[in-house]
């Protein structure tokens, strides 16, 4: 099966899918959006891995083998430990490729956004001072940057080794809006 665009016909109603895209590109956002038009659940990754401290939480894996074995859920496609476990389960794959100009200005206004206020983000963490983007290789705006082009090549080489899995390229947010009106 081909790469689908905005455009073309679902071959089934998916109920279970993962969003693939870099950091930043709105992954858990329209992840949401899809579990709310399809009335599924959506089940976020990073609530799941991170621990207090930003620690990984041993039972992530456990965590997700057990929801992905559910009949309907949506969530991101990420954590190398759970790639092919939710690609296999999949019916669906969502690829949110944006320009990275894009991408960068979604996660540096998050990131800022998130730090100032103090947001909590999971079991109390927090984003950490901003002056560690210098310092800090897999701060989360370094790592948008310098892991934008890994994503294509994972989804591609998904679509190698799972042809049958119909994967929709999405680059902008006129294509998410369109796309979400027809899968309603």
């Amino acid at each position: 099966m081909p790469l689908l665009s905005v455009r073309d016909p679902l071959p089934v109603r998916p109920r279970r899918i993962v969003v693939a895209g870099t950091s930043g590109s709105g992954k858990t956002t329209l992840a949401q959006r899809i579990a709310r038009v399809l009335g599924i659940t959506h089940v976020e990754l990073d609530s799941l891995y991170h621990g207090p401290g930003w620690t990984p939480r041993p039972s992530f894996v456990r965590d997700v083998h057990d929801f992905a074995a559910g009949p309907a859920w949506v969530t991101e496609w990420q954590y190398r430990e759970v790639l092919d476990h939710l690609a296999g389960r999949a019916e669906l794959m969502v690829w949110l490729d944006p320009p990275r100009s894009r991408v960068m200005r979604q996660v540096i206004v998050r990131t800022v956004r998130r730090r100032l206020r103090g947001e909590e983000l999971w079991i109390g963490n927090t984003e950490p001072p901003l002056r560690t983007v210098f310092t800090d290789r897999e701060h989360m705006i370094r790592w948008a940057w310098n892991t934008h082009r890994r994503t294509p090549e994972r989804v591609l080489a998904l679509h190698d080794r799972r042809p049958d899995l119909p994967i929709v390229r999405l680059r902008s947010r006129a294509d998410i809006d369109r796309w979400l009106a027809a899968l309603s």
